[in-house]
């Protein structure tokens, strides 16, 4: 549908990397990566030159990427101080990010099944308000208007809420499995 998964690409021998998880120090400084959202995210999509939507999603995922690659740096999509630093950019404030984790507490499904949270990762970077360039595909899960509307959606996907998207797209999930989802489906499968 409208997004890909992440490149998988390899970091050249001693390159250095943003994911404090990676090294297993621990920061205080906010990174930022795929999925998140705010003010931080617009400002590093307007350095890297991208639509600055302020959504970190596929698009900004890949010019990340590129970007790390080009300056030697480990190529995992994550902004963290050593890419930040390298792009020129002030630390981020807190208060000018949101992570997934924070926004899905309340709001996402708990039983939706592993493949489905894999497949909304690939299709959206799992915002429920993405809408793919073409306008065509929107929500988590990237439906067609046509799409959502047969599995009992009204309005627009984008629109509806994150739970209501995860209801529907195991509507779809149960009723046909991963073909709606062609690309992200085999790619959550593996």
């Amino acid at each position: 549908m409208a997004f890909l998964a992440g490149s998988g690409a390899v970091a050249p021998s001693g390159a250095l990397a943003d994911d404090p998880s990676a090294t297993g120090a621990a920061t205080t400084e906010v990174t930022l990566r795929k999925g998140d959202r705010g003010r931080a995210v617009r400002t590093l999509q307007r350095r890297l030159r991208v639509s600055a939507d302020g959504v970190f999603g596929g698009q900004t995922s890949r010019a990340v990427r590129r970007y790390q690659r080009r300056k030697g740096l480990t190529a995992d999509g994550i902004v963290g101080p050593v890419t930040r630093r390298a792009m020129g950019l002030p630390r981020f404030a807190r208060d000018s990010v949101r992570h997934p984790s924070s926004r899905r507490g309340s709001r996402g499904a708990p039983n939706v099944p592993a493949i489905l949270a894999r497949i909304a990762e690939c299709e959206s970077g799992g915002n429920p308000e993405a809408v793919s360039r073409d306008g065509r595909y929107r929500g988590k899960y990237q439906f067609s208007r046509p799409t959502w509307r047969a599995v009992g959606g009204s309005g627009d996907p984008a629109d509806a809420s994150e739970a209501t998207q995860d209801r529907m797209a195991l509507r779809l999930y149960r009723a046909e499995g991963i073909k709606p989802w062609p690309v992200c489906g085999r790619q959550a499968r593996s």
